[in-house]
């Protein structure tokens, strides 16, 4: 039973090995390697390309579906166009119309009946075989552009399309190697590159790796099909080339909401920003540089860091930017230009409030302000008692002297504030609070007023 199973296996793999087919189209002899079809652009006007490992000795068999024989054209490129002309070496066989003797790297044009004709294009892949013997990298533009020389061939793969095009079958021959790359994470990661090519005809170019890696060569695709892939690889790449990115934070306090700022970054100062930037693996030198003007020709800073914690206090726009280097200083990269634009400064003052409002409303007293880079407010009652003190802009006075609500009436101001643009502040005015509901506290109008009996 077992030898009768091997006995099996065998026919069925050698039936496999001599027949190869796809729809009405078939091929016969081909040995080991079955044909491999592509399925080309429609632009072409071709049904079919098959790649056939080697034609020698191979037939084509094509099966009509209305069961009358089939009539044979050959196609190809010369003197500019196409040239059709008839195949006479067809053998019948009811409905199937066979050509005993393939002629490579032609195409064919089979009509049956009043049907549209199936076209294809038969190619020999003997006559484009590919092999691989060494690859060596050229880095005489390691910044910009890697090149490399291929000791091996794998010549363009033609084909013509119905209009007297030629075009190339790609091959997609593989360049596998390593860089590094930037996607939601900040911090650079190691990642395979696969890039294709159509042949070896044309010279072989990428953007320089960012971390040193290895260069593996293989392919093509057909020879990957039929388990013969080739492979080379290169010696160790030394990477020159230099990229960064970088990211900006900025802490976030109640008037820097009001900037509205396109660029995000701004507002009101203090202005405090963290700048980091992030560095590949041949970065050596690094700095970040503060300017007055878009094109840096007035650079204000330099930090010879990869991060930067900077308070802006001064109104008007600024520039920063990361730039890095390699040791020869050969390769270098410039990341993200970050603008940051401070408001000049603005204090007003209120002069009514209500403390204790159910309401929620206006129930403390606050300044509005932008950009104040010094603040101190006083508030006193009518006999001079200061009742609250503080020097955030962003506080306020909630209408208490030691826990207790205070009395309506009269209250005094004395703000004194620097700002952004050098202007300085010096405000008195008075307060007036006006009678409130009930307090949280119990009271009801009739607090402490920090007279008396303080």
């Amino acid at each position: 039973m077992r030898t009768m199973n091997k006995k099996l296996i065998s026919l069925m793999a050698a039936a496999l090995a001599l027949l190869s087919a796809s729809g009405q189209v078939s091929f016969t002899g081909v040995g080991e390697h079955p044909v491999i079809e592509v399925t080309p652009e429609m632009s072409t006007g071709l049904d079919k390309i098959y790649v056939v490992y080697d034609t020698q000795g191979v037939s084509m068999t094509f099966n009509s579906s209305t069961g009358e024989p089939a009539t044979w054209e050959s196609f190809y490129y010369r003197d500019g166009g196409l040239v059709m002309e008839p195949v006479s070496d067809i053998r019948w066989n009811g409905a199937a119309t066979t050509l005993n003797k393939i002629t490579p790297n032609i195409g064919y044009k089979i009509q049956e009946g009043s049907n549209h004709p199936y076209y294809c294009w038969v190619v020999n892949y003997a006559d484009y075989y590919m092999e691989l013997n060494d690859i060596f990298f050229i880095d005489d533009t390691p910044c910009s552009l890697l090149s490399f020389n291929v000791d091996g061939r794998a010549p363009k793969i033609l084909y013509c399309t119905l209009n007297g095009r030629i075009e190339v079958l790609d091959r997609q021959i593989k360049l596998s190697y390593n860089t590094l790359m930037r996607e939601d994470s900040t911090d650079w990661q190691e990642q395979p590159v696969v890039e294709t090519f159509e042949s070896l005809d044309d010279e072989i170019q990428i953007d320089p790796p960012l971390c040193n890696t290895v260069f593996t060569l293989s392919g093509d695709q057909f020879l990957e099909q039929w388990g013969l892939e080739e492979t080379i690889e290169s010696q160790l790449y030394q990477t020159q080339a230099v990229s960064c990115g970088s990211i900006a934070v900025q802490e976030m306090r109640g008037n820097n909401n009001e900037k509205g700022l396109d660029s995000g970054l701004g507002g009101s100062a203090p202005v405090h920003i963290v700048f980091t930037g992030y560095p590949t693996d041949a970065v050596v030198y690094r700095v970040w540089e503060m300017a007055s003007d878009p094109d840096f020709e007035d650079i204000i800073l330099q930090y010879n860091q990869d991060e930067v914690d900077y308070t802006f206090n001064e109104a008007g726009t600024y520039y920063m930017r990361y730039r890095v280097a390699n040791g020869a200083g050969t390769c270098q990269f410039e990341g993200e230009t970050y603008t940051i634009t401070v408001s000049e400064s603005e204090l007003v003052c209120p002069n009514v409030f209500s403390p204790g409002s159910t309401e929620g409303v206006n129930d403390i007293w606050k300044v509005s302000y932008k950009s104040l880079v010094e603040f101190h407010c006083w508030i006193f009652n009518r006999w001079g008692t200061c009742v609250c003190e503080f020097t955030d802009p962003g506080s306020g006075w909630d209408g208490t002297y030691k826990g207790r609500l205070v009395d309506t009436g009269v209250y005094y101001y004395v703000v004194t504030a620097t700002g952004s643009d050098g202007v300085k502040y010096k405000k008195r005015g008075d307060i007036t609070i006006l009678r409130y509901k009930k307090g949280a506290n119990g009271t009801s109008g009739g607090g402490m007023d920090g007279g008396g009996g303080y």
